[in-house]
Formats: structure tokens, sequence, C-alpha cells
């Protein structure tokens, strides 16, 4: 995972080459599946979208292959003999309620109710190849393809009108220019009108758009910028939504895997003979690869657990109890593309009037989806089909080609709306797993891991330690800034303070105590709590106001601005810490989103908060103001759902969610054993949206979690005056070994 969390840890652009070289390869979207899809749906009009060059190369076949790159980055629009809207995306669901917003902003662009809108997703079937759901890069880069396959839709509906009316566009006077509203297109001079339906009934056209078509101005937006309720939020409400977990097929068994005895184990040796004595059940064994499969999951946990297994463990270092020390001395000696610097660090240093050297860090922590890995296969006629809920539905249908040998057109791959993922379903293990027992079985498998297996076997948001060294004059401003990233990732890694000598540099771990990957925000959070947490030292030991230190050394208008109105609406200039409570303030950007955090906390009794005491600080966060601006905001009450989650997903990595592992094991593997956020740790929480209609729409599913650990840890110092430096704050002992 080493690979696929370096490529996504880096900026858009860099990302973006990484990850093209990573993808193994993909059929050309345009084929019979889909074609028979369309007649399924009764006709209409096709539109395919071509995109510019750098857009082109994240499509169509790879190097593997043989054959170029196509020019078009491809996207899909049919509209219905009935007026209905299917519009095809390799995006997936995943919790963060794109559905909606793509659906808001087709619609928008075509003139339709939402409700006209159905989207079909990460189907590698159906829709168009994509890299897959991560980097909050929906909007971004989905959404104005959407928009322009709609606006172009739009526009060819209108010309059909046209010809159905005999009228030349070009002659119309504006007042009685045709126009599309309400799924129709209007003929203002003779007050007709024809449904999108009766202009498409029957054909089967293609359209090449160019971009030409106009998009409709965020200051325009009538159903995108309006909050939308939730597309499907009835069945996921009543358990009606069927998960990957829920999911049935005719004759289905269910499995289970052997799992190593530790981290890289191998397998000495294997008898499986009582296991395959039981009735119903199939055993695998393929090299270190072990499964049953059973008519149900009971008796295949009984098969499995008759399975006598003896694995070689290879000797483990570190464990919990060095880690930050290990990834200080393991690092890669090559540092090319790593570094960052201008000026003079060193001379600035010298010449500072305060200079403050500090470390931090960030322990792994667990993805604890709310639904676990699952994957149900099913081989018919040679033709392997398996629904799962991954990111990358694409790279996962390769993923499945190159371990069964087959072709990827022979493979596809189903992501059903998903129960969250967080970074932490890049990867395709289980349906690896569920197809390699299905092609055994002959049978229909799925397999749905355990929460230890997930805790265990999935990969983890990588620990890391920070090294920052700074300088500053008594007036506040800053003249010098060095910053060591060691493991966690480079994302958001620049400081965005004015500061006229720096040097940023990260140091890749030679090989990772635990498998790690991608996680919400990716190291933007661990590279935002040590930058705000040392700028309010520094803010501190020049002896300004924490706030005004920022603004002072602060150029970007649009963090500036975040920054203003969370204050605002937190009161800031009017709280003052005491020793019973605090009052801290965070903030900064990532992926186009900026963000400021206010946090007031509570120091509580030991007694009130069970193990810890008060040397790891019992602490309570009262109340978060979040301030969030991400250009034009797409749907209100769905941004502020995120930015809540995020909040409450900080909360968890900030004050005690921790993986503890010694001897090749994670040794709290289960949720009574890992502590993640309950209601109870939920704070009052204000959302304040900046929305910048004059600027494109980003993503917003990562940058609000960046912001709560370092507001929290600067709150405890303004009540108590001890900083504390390290994720989570509130630790257990290390793990002995």
């Amino acid at each position: 995972m080493a690979n696929d969390f370096n490529a996504h840890d880096l900026d858009s652009s860099l990302a973006l080459e990484l990850a093209q070289h990573e993808i193994k390869g993909a059929v050309h979207w345009f084929n019979l599946d889909r074609r028979v899809f369309l007649k399924l749906l009764g006709g209409g009009v096709l539109i395919c979208l071509a995109g510019p060059q750098s857009l082109a190369q994240e499509s169509g076949t790879s190097a593997r292959t043989g054959h170029e790159l196509p020019h078009d980055l491809s996207s899909w629009l049919h509209i219905a003999g009935d007026g209905k809207i299917t519009v095809y995306t390799g995006k997936v669901e995943m919790g963060q309620n794109i559905r909606t917003s793509l659906a808001q902003q087709v619609a928008e662009e075509l003139r339709v109710g939402i409700d006209s809108v159905n989207l079909v997703m990460g189907d590698t079937d159906l829709t168009p190849f994509d890299m897959g759901t991560f980097g909050s890069r929906t909007t971004p880069t989905m959404a104005p393809q959407l928009r322009a396959a709609a606006a172009a839709a739009r526009e060819l509906l209108i010309d059909l009108s046209a010809e159905h009316w005999k009228v030349e566009r070009a002659s119309l006077a504006l007042s009685d220019a045709l126009a599309a509203a309400d799924g129709k297109i209007i003929n203002p001079k003779t007050c007709e009108s024809i449904a999108y339906g009766e202009l498409t009934g029957g054909k089967e056209l293609v359209k090449v758009v160019n971009h030409d078509a106009a998009l409709t101005p965020a200051t325009e937006w009538k159903i995108a910028g309006a909050s939308a309720a939730k597309i499907h939020g009835r069945e996921f409400v009543t358990g009606e939504h069927q998960y990957t977990s829920d999911m049935h097929r005719p004759g289905m068994l269910y499995g289970k895997i052997l799992r190593p005895a530790g981290f890289g184990a191998t397998l000495a040796s294997v008898n499986t003979a009582k296991a395959e004595t039981l009735p119903g059940i199939v055993v695998v064994h393929d090299g270190d690869f072990v499964g049953v499969s059973a008519p149900d999951p009971q008796r295949a946990q009984e098969a499995l657990d008759a399975i006598k297994a003896e694995w070689k463990v290879p000797p483990q270092q570190p464990s919990d109890a060095t880690l930050f020390d290990y990834l200080k001395k393991n690092v890669e000696t090559s540092e090319a593309g790593r570094k960052r610097e201008s000026g003079s660090v060193e001379q600035a240093l010298a010449a500072a009037e305060v200079k403050l050297t500090q470390t931090y860090t960030i322990d792994y922590i667990a993805h604890v989806p709310l639904e676990p890995r699952a994957a149900l296969a099913e081989w018919n006629a040679g033709k392997l089909t398996v629904w799962t809920g991954t990111q990358r539905p694409f790279s996962v249908r390769d993923q499945l080609a190159e371990t069964l040998r087959i072709p990827p057109g022979k493979v596809r791959v189903i992501v059903p709306d998903t129960g969250s993922a967080y970074g932490g379903k890049h990867t395709g293990e289980v349906a690896v797993e569920a197809a390699r027992l299905a092609k055994a079985a002959g049978k229909p498998v799925k397999v749905v891991w355990t929460r230890e297996e997930e805790f265990t076997w999935a990969y983890f948001r990588p620990a890391g330690v920070i090294e920052v060294q700074s300088g500053a004059q008594k007036d506040g401003t800053l003249v010098a800034w060095e910053f060591h990233n060691y493991n966690s990732g480079p994302a958001a890694i620049a400081t965005p303070y004015k500061v006229p000598n720096h040097r940023t540099e990260y140091h890749a771990a030679v090989e990772e105590p635990l498998r790690q990957g991608s996680y919400r925000g990716l190291a933007a959070t661990a590279n935002h709590f040590a930058r705000e947490s040392h700028m309010d030292e520094l803010a501190h030991a020049v002896g300004m106001d924490p706030l005004k230190f920022r603004l002072k050394n602060l150029a970007d208008p649009r963090l500036r601005a975040v920054f203003e109105a969370a204050a605002e609406k937190f009161g800031w200039e009017h709280q003052k810490s005491s020793a019973q409570r605090g009052f801290g303030i965070a903030g900064g950007f990532e992926k186009g989103g900026y963000v400021a955090t206010c946090a007031e906390i509570e120091m509580l009794p030991a007694q009130n908060r069970g193990a810890q005491n008060l040397d790891t600080q019992n602490v309570r966060i009262v109340k978060v103001v979040e301030a969030f601006e991400c250009g034009a905001v797409v749907n209100p009450n769905g941004l502020r759902n995120q930015i809540s989650g995020a909040i409450v997903q900080a909360i968890g990595g900030a004050l005690f969610e921790r993986i503890r592992f010694a001897n090749g094991k994670v040794i709290n593997a289960h949720l009574n054993q890992y502590r993640v956020p309950r209601f109870a740790d939920a704070p009052e929480i204000e959302v304040v949206l900046v929305d910048r209609k004059d600027l494109p729409s980003a993503g917003a599913g990562e940058t609000p979690i960046v912001g709560l650990a370092p507001a929290v840890a600067n709150a405890i110092f303004a009540a108590t005056g001890k900083r504390i430096r390290s994720m989570p704050m509130m630790r257990q002992e290390p793990a002995k070994g």
C-alpha cells in the first residue's frame, strides 16, 4: 500500500501523474454490454463527452494492452422516451452524498427536476473508466464533465426542437429564442412546447461534445446551490437499501479465510482433512491462501476452526513502544523531489529574536468504516461479477483479472452505495477472496470481514514524526520555518503563512512497521496538527493573540476570510480561558478547501473519564465552530453534514484513537479496546459556510477534518499551560515488546 499512499498523498497534479502509472489497464467502455443496456432503456439520446488531453489520459486502455491512450474522456448521458435521464459515472457513493450533488448539477443544466435524474455509478461494464473516488476530486473533476454533457444534451434537444418546428435558431430574436425548462423545449413565439422524451423517442443519436455549450453560472443556479434531500435517503433510513453484506444470490455460499498468525507470516504446514469431511463445505488451499465456503456463516466458521495450520512468523520490530524512534532512524536516503526551500533558514534563525524547536508525533489509526469490507462473487459462463464496496472499481477489476489470470473484459465490478470508506477501501482483497472461493465452489460466495479482520488486515492511516524549527521577531513577524515529516506523508506539508526563509521535507520510511495507506485527509491532518500547534506556540512565545499572530503572517485572502468568519461566529475576542475551560483556534487549506476551526474545551476531574488520568488530560470538547470555503456551494445541507461528520470523526484521532501493536500483532483489534467517538463525545457544532459563487466548486470530503485536533490542543494549553504534541492526546501506555 505504500505506493498507493504516496501517489495520492501528493498535490493534485502529481497525484494524477503517479496514479496513471499505477493503472493496470482498462478495456474501452464503448462495448456490446453498454449497447444492450441502452436498448433496455428504450432508445433516446446518447451523449459522448470529449475532454482535453490531460483528462483523456486518465481513461481507456493502458500500455499493458499495447493500445494508445484514447483522446476522449467519455461520459454518458441517456434521455429515454419517457423523459427519464440516466447519467453514468465511474465515481461511487460512499456516504459523501455525491449521488445527490452530481444529480443536482445535471438537473441544473438540463432544466429538469432532480427526480428525473438517475445516476448509474461504479459499474465497470456500464460506466466510463474512472481512477477512483478519492482526493476530494469528484466535485472539481466529475461534476464539470457531467455538467458539460448535460449542457450539450440541452443544446442538442433545442436543435431537435428547431428541426421539429422548422425554425432557424440563428435567425430567432432573443425574445423568441427556444429555451429548455421543466423537461421541455419551449417556443415562446408560438407558446408551443415539446417534452424531451417526445424529441428522443425511438432515436439513438450520438453527439461529440467539445465543451462549447454554455454552463449555467453559479449566480443563476436554481437546483444546484440549494439544499436537496439525499437521494434514496428513505431506503437508507428504513433499512431497505441493500449493502453488499445484505445481498443474496441463488445458491449462495458464505466464505471465511484462514488468517496468518502475524504480520508477514508464511504458511509452514496446513491440514484441512477434518474440514473437508464436514457436509456442504468447500475448502480451498492455494499457496498461503486457505479458505472455506459453506451454506451459512456458522458452518463456515466451524470448518475454519477445524483447519490446523502452522505459520512461520518473522521477528517483528518495532512495537508501538519504539515506533517513533524507528520512523526517525529508518528513512529512505534518496529524497529527490521531497524537499522545498527558499532563502536561508540558518541565517534567519540566527537573526531571529524568538526561536522554537519542537517535535510532534502521530499514531497509526484505523478507518473503522460502518460497513466492514464485503464482497459477493459469481461466475457465469467464464465471466466474473463481483459486488463490493470499493472506492476504485476499475482498479479492483484489474486486480481480480491479474490474480485470476483472465482478461479484464471478463470481470465486472459493481459498487452498491457503501457504508463509508474514509480512504480505506482502495484495494480489493475481499473481492479476490470471494472470487477465489466462488470459482472453487462453482457457486456464488459472499465474504464479509469481521471487525477484528478490519482492524488487523486492512491498512492504517500512517504514523509519523514531525519536527518543526521556527524563528520570529518580537513584533510577531515570522522569519524562518523548517518542517520535517517522517513517514506520515506530504499532503498539506507547505505552510500557508508568509515566511521568506523556509524548508519543508518529507522523509519516507524504508519499510513501514504496519501496512499503511490513504485515510480521510491523508497526511493533511498530521501536518496541520503540527503546524497549527507550533504557530500557537510561537504566538504565545512572542506574546500575541493566536488569531492576530496568524493574520499578521497571512497573505491568502481566502484563508483569512475563513479565520475571520469562524472567529466572529465563535466570539473569539470575548473568550477568556481559565483552568477549567480553554479556547483554541486553527486553520489551513488543502485540495481547494479553506478551513478555520475554533474549539472550546472543558477540563474534567479524573474520575469522570474512566481509565484516563490528569497527566493524559481529561478533556471534553464543549463546542466547535468551523468555517469552510470550497468555492460555489452545490448542496448547503449536504456540505454541512460533511463538515459536521468530519469534525466528529476528527475527535477520535485527536483524543483517543490509536492502533497498538507488538510481536507482529495488533493488540486492540476490537471496538471494546479501540475507542471511537461516542454520542457523549459529540460537542455542539456550528458550521459557517463561506459560499464563493465566483469560484469553481471544490471537494469537501476531506479538508474539514484537519482543523479540530490542533484547535483542541491549543485550547488545552490555554486552560492548563500544558502543551500536548501527540495524536492522540489522551494516550495510554505503549505496548511492551
